[in-house]
């Protein structure tokens, strides 16, 4: 699956109707996240049952905001509705590869429950 422009309007959505979402947080003004991109674009034909998005920081600022993107380029991991993984930098593809297998690997019932017990009670 070729890579999808997430924006304000789209983005919960996409989330939300999607199992698995990895979410490149970009600008075209960034020479790492020009490195990173041909890399994720690989990736994501390789994983059809995920979706691959992208977040243009500058024309996107509120969702960038949103998220607290303070460095790009930045990789999100959302797995059902969770976001399992943040983290700044380009990653090399061996890595984003291992990053997806671990991310298919979460218990999720498991996550789910560690996030009640750090949430106070209601």
């Amino acid at each position: 699956m070729a890579t999808i422009e997430l924006t304000k309007d789209n983005f919960t959505e996409t989330v939300t109707g999607s199992d698995m979402v990895l979410v490149d947080f970009w600008a075209g003004w960034c020479g790492p996240c020009r490195m990173f991109a041909p890399v994720y674009e690989r990736v994501s034909r390789r994983h059809e049952d995920i979706v691959f998005g992208k977040v243009d920081t500058e024309s996107q600022q509120e969702l960038a905001a949103a998220f607290r993107i303070s460095s790009i380029p930045t990789l999100m991991v959302i797995r059902e509705g969770v976001v399992v993984y943040t983290q700044a930098g380009a990653l090399p593809e061996q890595a984003l590869e291992a990053l997806i297998a671990d991310a298919r690997a979460l218990d999720m019932d498991e996550v789910r429950r560690r996030i009640a017990e750090r949430s106070p009670a209601a």
